[in-house]
């Protein structure tokens, strides 16, 4: 079983319907880590002497921070996945290569997420964004909770209303790949070949000084900086190659719905389950019309076939999403110091998951008029999206409570 093993995924037109782009992440950790999704609004920082501080380490601060939804482990800073006020999409993933992973305490991927999402207002911006702090801070440290001690070097997937960016790294080295049409996955492994659009400056003169590239061969960022065979990578066994097949068995006719039903594939090893399983999904909609609303679904809860995708659109004065906010501790610090407190971080829509799912794994007649209902409800919902989007009007007074309000009625439902 591969540990934290995400995937995220990302389709353009014309592989799509509509002229939108579709973005989708499942998130796969330990399978006791709590997941919520939370909101912060914008924010104009007047005192820059002020530092930030992330997961681990302090940051300078920057004059102004968008709006952002993020799903992420409840224990951190940083983000799994999520989106800010101007259609950008990131999550990012667990990679391993020839580069050592770095165990001292820096920035972790989930944090170069969160800042990607709150300083940029394109994907481009947001790869500029991450890199430059992956040059000035670089990255490292536990990403788990507890006695567990786990590192990696981290891959993206960035995405916008136009273009779709991967940026995959290895120590302080990195390329990124634009991608502009079609389908593009990204997996636990370095996927980017010789279709670089930028790179570090020093990167092939190191693969050189490493032994890892020849100088003369073309530059194949994957061959060198791991151990991949990459002439097999789409057609080998492993959730990437299972990943790239499902996108291009449904190219040309991808809605958010059918990147839902992939999130939910287990036989590929998607939808993961076991000690490492899928904590939490997401599936954004960027339409290519800037008059219409991107729309991004949460599950806030492990395993997407067990969940509702429940919907959040960015307008003004959002309500808090109180339901899937853990609670915070007085020990936070302590427990960031590698202490053995482990405390229960369930939000309440976590909680009510797992009553549902002591019902369905108890009672098999029981279990199929719960998910039957929790399908119904969904679509239900999807229709009223799908709504928003054909009619272009957006009743803001509603949509200020919407994913409160559908978490209120899912939750009694």
């Amino acid at each position: 079983m591969e540990p934290f093993s995400c995937d995220t995924f990302v389709a353009l037109p014309p592989a799509t319907v509509d002229n939108r782009i579709i973005f989708g992440k499942n998130s796969d950790r330990l399978y006791d880590e709590v997941q919520e999704v939370v909101y912060f609004p914008a924010v104009v920082h007047d005192n820059l002497g002020e530092r930030l501080k992330c997961t681990y380490i302090e940051i300078d601060q920057v004059p102004e921070t968008y709006a952002v939804v993020l799903s992420r482990p409840a224990w951190l800073w940083g983000a799994e996945m999520g989106a800010n006020e101007h259609g950008v999409c990131i999550g990012n993933e667990a990679v391993w290569g020839r580069e050592e992973v770095c165990d001292e305490e820096a920035l972790l991927g989930m944090d170069l997420v969160r800042l990607g999402l709150e300083r940029a207002d394109t994907a481009e911006k947001a790869l500029n964004v991450i890199v430059d702090l992956l040059e000035k801070y670089g990255q490292g440290g536990n990403c788990t909770e507890g006695r567990m001690v786990f590192s990696y070097h981290n891959s993206f997937m960035i995405a916008d209303r136009n273009e779709a960016w991967i940026l995959e790294t290895a120590g302080k080295y990195w390329a990124a790949e634009k991608v502009q049409e079609g389908v593009r996955n990204i997996s636990n492994q370095l996927s980017i070949t010789t279709k670089i659009a930028w790179e570090h400056p020093d990167m092939r003169n190191y693969a050189k000084r490493k032994g890892w590239w020849d100088g003369k061969k073309e530059f194949d960022f994957a061959a060198a900086y791991s151990y991949l065979d990459t002439a097999k990578m789409i057609t080998s066994s492993g959730r990437y190659c299972e990943g790239y097949k499902l996108l291009n068995k449904h190219k040309g006719n991808i809605t958010f719905e059918t990147m839902m039903e992939i999130l939910r594939d287990k036989p590929s090893g998607i939808n993961m389950e076991g000690e490492f399983l899928t904590t939490a999904s997401m599936v954004s909609i960027l339409p290519q019309d800037s008059s219409l609303p991107c729309i991004h679904f949460f599950t806030g809860t492990p395993d997407p076939e067990r969940s509702v995708f429940k919907p959040f659109i960015f307008v003004p004065h959002i309500s808090q999403l109180l339901d899937t906010s853990s609670p915070t501790f007085e020990l936070e610090d302590l427990v960031k110091k590698k202490s053995h407190f482990k405390p229960d971080r369930r939000h309440p829509l976590y909680q009510k998951h797992q009553q549902a799912l002591e019902v369905v794994n108890n009672n098999e007649e029981k279990a199929k008029i719960m998910l039957d209902n929790m399908r119904k409800l969904e679509k239900e919902l999807f229709r009223e999206m799908e709504s928003i989007l054909q009619n272009k009007h957006l009743d803001v007074e509603k949509i200020v409570n919407l994913f409160p309000q559908f978490l209120s009625d899912h939750m009694v439902s």
